[in-house]
């Protein structure tokens, strides 16, 4: 679904997966700040998504310099071929190297065409030759899985796969200076085989690591199918997600491969990166920035300690809202004028947002424990005490940057950048200005419930924390520093890539 097109050389194709334009706040803001705030580049887009319905629209006041959004929704159906009976493709054979443990991807798999001519989406859908490869890796793993659900496992992780393949080809001959992915996954994989294919620089920001966070969810996830056998059930759900997390591996060493560079907000993610295929000399860590001034003004607003605690985030379990939800229970024992805000989309894992508001109303605490949705920051900010993430995993979350800036000291897991945001990190004078917060364990409710209160009722200790954290923010997670350093990544890379050169191969 093409959405906009000016018909201009793009300088920056973002390819976003479940992000821009479709999302408010997180990676998909941090892609919208980016693009107005380089005015001299133009930018498109290429969105890859679930399902149309599964979003809420575009959410986004475009900038002029986006020139160019296309947007696919890759298990919609609405990209699939008429059914028919075919015989299919011999060469099927060689996707099973997506799912194998040692990440050996033959270079075949690498070429654009596999999936456009050698292999197509209707042999995927319809072959009779990729029947018999699902049969065929069926026996040879000696799997404990019924069959019928090893085989709709196996068109769930494909059919993805090929539609955003097909998403190439709007752009496949436009003249295009930079791929950047701010993920790796099904983007990340666009991403790599338009390097393969046109040798256009590609570079790839890992907000969180995308491979750990998949893994994660897919080890909390119920939409797995259980199995019909009683006695191997959990065997059969643990082989099955088994098969997608080696999938996501794979595609990650994929992404790894083909990129220029990989960038990363925070040097423990650098270690995470290179465990997982990713070469050392490859990677960059560039920390998130906020625009400081804007969230300065909201300060005067607070005098006073707001007995609020708000959790600001999607409604996942890598947020682990429940654990927030029980601190909240413990917190409001103490404290009874005490409240819980949790400020996000809740549409993400709609099985899950109803876990949550169950556990609210079976913990008596709906008229305490408040499900907001998605709010702007600058109206919520003055009014909270603390700002809390108890995710299980992060990367650097421009909500604790944000919540510095306006004075709001955060109390957090040690996911992701969370602790040096914190605590410090970034060098000896940043670890000198002392705590803007606390770090607790990932899941122990009573542990957080401790903090808050420790900190909405000493003043002392909030005043500290508060200087602390507006002091970290001014000096070292400024927005044009981080401007300053994708205009430096992105100059290096632009005009690299011969447009003619191109056209005349």
């Amino acid at each position: 679904m093409k959405i906009i097109d000016k018909q201009k050389p793009i300088d920056v194709l973002f390819i976003s997966e479940g992000t821009y334009p479709y999302v408010h706040g997180g990676v998909a803001s941090w892609i919208h700040e980016i693009i107005t705030a380089m005015g001299d580049k133009k930018f498109g887009v290429i969105f890859l998504g679930s399902k149309e319905e599964d979003y809420n629209g575009i959410q986004y006041r475009f900038p002029e310099n986006l020139v160019y959004l296309e947007s696919y929704f890759m298990v919609s159906g609405r990209e699939y071929p008429p059914a028919a009976y075919i015989s299919g493709s011999d060469k099927v054979k060689k996707i099973d190297a997506f799912l194998n443990d040692e990440g050996n991807i033959v270079e075949e798999l690498l070429n654009i065409y596999f999936y456009l001519s050698d292999v197509t989406l209707a042999d995927i859908l319809y072959g009779k030759k990729t029947f018999d490869m699902i049969e065929d890796l069926y026996i040879r793993k000696e799997l404990n899985i019924p069959f019928i659900d090893f085989f709709w496992t196996l068109r769930n992780i494909f059919i993805p796969l090929w539609i955003a393949v097909k998403a190439i080809l709007s752009v496949l001959d436009r003249e295009i200076s930079l791929i950047h992915s701010p993920s790796t996954g099904y983007a990340g994989f666009l991403g790599a085989l338009f390097k393969k294919t046109r040798d256009i620089p590609y570079i790839v920001t890992e907000h969180g690591i995308y491979t750990l966070e998949r893994k994660i969810d897919l080890l909390n996830t119920n939409w797995i199918p259980k199995g019909s056998n009683p006695v191997f059930r959990s065997i059969e759900v643990e082989e099955l997600k088994k098969l997608w997390i080696n999938f996501f591996i794979n595609l990650g060493k994929i992404c790894y491969k083909q990129a220029n560079k990989v960038i990363c907000l925070f040097e423990g993610a650098k270690s995470i990166q290179m465990s997982l295929g990713c070469s050392p000399e490859k990677i960059d860590v560039i920390p998130n920035g906020v625009k400081i001034e804007q969230y300065a003004l909201l300060r005067q607003q607070r005098d006073s300690i707001p007995p609020v605690v708000a959790l600001i985030g999607r409604v996942t379990p890598v947020k682990d809202v429940k654990t927030f939800i029980k601190a909240m229970k413990i917190l409001i024992e103490k404290m009874p004028e005490a409240e819980g805000w949790i400020v996000g989309p809740d549409v993400e894992d709609p099985d899950y947002a109803k876990e949550c508001k169950m556990l609210v109303n079976t913990l008596r605490l709906e008229d305490k424990v408040k499900f907001l949705g998605f709010q702007k920051l600058t109206d919520i900010l003055p009014y909270i005490g603390l700002s809390t993430l108890t995710s299980i995993s992060e990367g650097m979350p421009l909500v604790v940057l944000e919540s510095f800036a306006t004075g709001v000291p955060c109390v957090a897991t040690d996911a992701g950048s969370i602790k040096q945001l914190v605590y410090g990190g970034l060098n000896d004078d940043d670890i000198q200005l002392g705590k803007a917060g606390e770090i607790i364990s990932a899941g122990d409710s009573r542990a957080f419930a401790d903090a808050y209160y420790k900190f909405l009722t000493d003043k002392q200790l909030y005043t500290n924390a508060q200087f602390t954290a507006i002091q970290r923010v001014e000096r070292f997670y400024s927005f044009a520093t981080f401007i300053n350093n994708y205009q430096k990544i992105y100059e290096t890379f632009i005009g690299v890539n011969s447009w003619q050169e191109y056209q005349s191969s």
